[in-house]
Formats: structure tokens, sequence, C-alpha cells
């Protein structure tokens, strides 16, 4: 499906600059951008008054863990792809750990199908890594929603755990592809969790699974893909160690991400959160967020992400180390960096490239990621006047909370638009919710990857 629209007078946030205008998509591609506007409606499209709002591209979440099949108490693909749209993103890439974990072409089927009739955005899903899955993985390469391989070389669920060299030789050696990986060394991490057993403060988390658990793993991944000539993404990035290593290692094949968490919280946010700020790899030390935010500046680190992991407040409040690890962010993603911009940490600009151009490119994602014409119709417009504070009950996804709770965000998306169609929109001084705008499966489809 595909929609006419036209947006007139809004900031146009392009590749190369920002300019007032006038935008017009055509069956779902923007066909007419008019710097300083005088575009005139026909009778057939939406028009939308964009006047004092940003127009952005749609954001891209290429890590999200929509918990869809298996787990639907926590998120299923409606709940899911509704927060993302309430948060501007436009498009989600998937991960493999659902019930049953993704990990074949019939599995991948399942879930292409469910998106179809579920959704309201653009959506890809990961195969994930066995130990002797190959064969599954080279039967969907090249295929549509399919974008990538995921291995977890620690901290995984059902078989997905591939850390032994030869396996993990024989994935590199025989698929296509981008492979994704969860850098995290297995026997460390065992070791290390036998050594901090009976801690029950959040603080050991970030000790336990230590830097060197992440370091290790990361470079031994990175050395796979040299030796391979395989395309590697590092995915959540949380260290300062791995980010200055990559600086200088990761060459042509290798890029990363960052989670917005990880470039805002530090240990006295976790200190004050407690196990709603427990994830994996761990939210580390101020130091960590710093070099964080140098190397995604200088352009080490190639995107930011979420890692939405949404579980109940009921499981968490078992307490640490029992509780679940892992936080929901799709809907609040862009607002909190277009936040940090607004306070001067980086630029709107910036903002699109990190969570736009950025993950389009990494996964090649074609037409998608910029405001250009003859590219999808995919956008958000934000307000950037306004502040609000967040609070749980203003949450779309299905557990009903967030870590920022109380913060006060900008940049919230006043209308989102997938292929020309409004998906969700917001008033000036209604909820901050907003509005779901059409039923499931009323827009996005399956992504093709480069």
């Amino acid at each position: 499906m595909a929609g006419d629209m036209l947006i007139q007078n809004a900031t146009m946030v392009l590749p190369d600059r920002v300019v007032e205008g006038d935008l017009r998509v055509t069956s779902g591609m923007i066909e007419i951008i008019a710097a300083g506007g005088g575009l005139v409606a026909t009778g057939s499209e939406t028009v939308i008054d964009g006047t004092g709002l940003h127009l952005l591209p749609g954001a891209i979440d290429p890590h999200v863990h929509f918990r869809d099949p298996g787990n639907p108490e926590k998120e299923d693909l409606e709940s899911g792809s509704r927060a993302a749209a309430a948060g501007g993103i436009t498009s989600f890439l998937d991960m493999p750990n659902t019930v049953p974990n993704a990990t074949n072409r019939a599995a991948l089927e399942a879930k292409i199908a469910l998106a179809a009739e579920k959704a309201v955005t653009h959506h890809g899903f990961f195969i994930g890594a066995t130990n002797n899955n190959v064969a599954d993985m080279q039967s969907v390469e090249d295929m549509d929603g399919v974008c990538g391989i995921k291995i977890f070389m620690g901290s995984s669920t059902g078989d997905l755990l591939v850390h032994e060299q030869k396996h993990l030789e024989n994935i590199f050696a025989n698929t296509g592809g981008i492979i994704a990986t969860h850098a995290e060394d297995e026997d460390r991490l065992q070791s290390r969790i036998a050594e901090f057993k009976g801690r029950t403060d959040i603080a050991a988390h970030a000790e336990c699974r230590d830097v060197e658990c992440a370091l290790i793993a990361t470079k031994r991944a990175s050395a796979l893909a040299k030796d391979h000539d395989h395309r590697l993404h590092i995915v959540h990035l949380t260290s300062g160690a791995e980010a200055d290593w990559l600086a200088s290692n990761k060459g042509d094949l290798i890029t990363t991400e960052v989670c917005t968490q990880h470039l805002t919280f530090d240990q006295d946010n976790v200190e004050e959160l407690g196990v709603r700020a427990l994830m994996n790899p761990p939210i580390r030390y101020t130091e960590d967020k710093d070099t964080l935010w140098k190397r995604l500046k200088d352009g080490t680190i190639d995107c930011v992400v979420t890692d939405h992991a949404p579980h109940t407040l009921e499981s968490k409040s078992v307490g640490y180390p029992n509780a679940p690890a892992g936080m929901p962010g799709v809907e609040t993603s862009l607002p909190l960096m277009l936040t940090h911009a607004m306070d001067g940490k980086c630029s709107v600009s910036d903002v699109v490239r990190w969570m736009c151009a950025g993950p389009a490119k990494v996964y090649g994602m074609d037409h998608k990621g910029s405001i250009l014409e003859g590219y999808d119709g995919d956008l958000t417009l934000v307000d950037l006047e306004t502040r609000r504070a967040i609070t749980d009950a203003d949450t779309w996804t299905r557990v009903g909370w967030t870590p920022y709770a109380g913060m006060e965000l900008t940049g919230l998306p006043m209308w989102t638009i997938v292929d020309g169609i409004p998906v969700h929109k917001r008033t000036p001084g209604g909820s901050f919710r907003g509005e779901a705008i059409g039923a499931p499966g009323c827009a996005g489809r399956a992504l093709k990857f480069s």
C-alpha cells in the first residue's frame, strides 16, 4: 500500500542542508522537494501543515526484540510497531530470539507473514545462527524480509549460543550477507558469573560483565570477518575500550552501533533505576559514555539503535541478579536523541545521519534513510519547540513502562508516515501518547536488502 501526501511549510532536514519548504509524496515515493514552498494541493492527496515542525526521514531501528511469536504479553508485532511509529520509527529489524527461535526458513516465513498482518511499519528479520544451521542460513540469503545473520557469542537463549571457534569459522566461511554479533566472551562471562555469585547489588552487573568480556569477543569477531572477507556488524557497543580499538581496526568490513541508553545513562543512573536499567551488555561508566559519544561523532560508530527488549515490571521485580535483562526504547529513542541535540550534544542533522541514513547504509536498504526525490515516503514531522516529561502511562509498548520516566523530552513526532500513509499523529497540547492511525497491516512491508 502507498499513499499520496503534500507536506507544506516544514523545516526539511535534507542530507546536505536544512531548508524551509514543501514536499510531495506520490504513490508512496518522494516526488518533489520544493525549497521555499509553492506546491499546490491536488484533490487526491492528504495535506499536512508542517509550520513550526521539522521534517525528518523516518527513523530506522535495526535492533529490536518484539517477542513475537512466543511472548505477546511482553510485546508483539502490532504493539511493537505501534510503539515504533509513536517514536518516529518507520522501519525495524527484529532479532531471532523469539519462541521458537528464528533459525530456519520456515520460522522466518512465519514471522514475515505475521508482520504483514500486524505491523504498521516496514520490517526485516534476522536469522539466528546455531552450531549446526549453516544450510538454513544459506537458504535465506537474498530472501525479502531477511536482513542478516545474528550470532550470540555470549548471553543467549535456546540454542542460539555460538562461541566455539570451529562453529564460528564455519559460519563466517560459508555464509553471505551481513553477520551481526552480540560480542561478549562466553568463557570469561561464565567464569565471572561464578565469581560474583551472591552479589545482589545492581553495580555488580557491570563489574561482572566487564569491558574485557566485550573486548575479547569484539576482537575475535573482527579477526574472523577479516580472515573470511565477511561483512560484520558489532551490535550494542558499550565500552570506550571497544570503541577506541575499533577506531583503529574496523576497516571497511566492520560496522557498529550504540544504544541510546548507553549514550544517556551511566553508573549513577543504574544505581537510581535499579533493574529497570538492567541489560546485556551492561550500562557502564561515565568515561565509557563519553568515549562512545566521541566515537559516534568521529564516525567510528555507524548508527544509533535501541535494543528494545521489553520485560514486564512484574518479572523485573524479583531484583538483581534474577531479573531479566532488557528495557523498552523504540518510542523514546528519536525524541531522546533530538533532546540531546537541542541540549547541544550534537546537531539535528547528526541525529538523522545516525538514526536514518546510517542504518540504511549498514544494511543496504535502498531508497531509505534520507529525504531525496525518488526515495520512499517514510517521514516524521517532529516538534522541537516543546518539552514534555514522559511517564510510564505515556507508552505504547505492551509492558507499559520506560526507563526514561520523569525525563523531559523534545522532538516528539507529530506525524509518522510510512510510504505516504500516516500511521501515528499527535496534536499540540494533546496527550503525550498521541493517536494510532489505521488498522494492523495498513502500512509497511517486508524490506529488501542489498
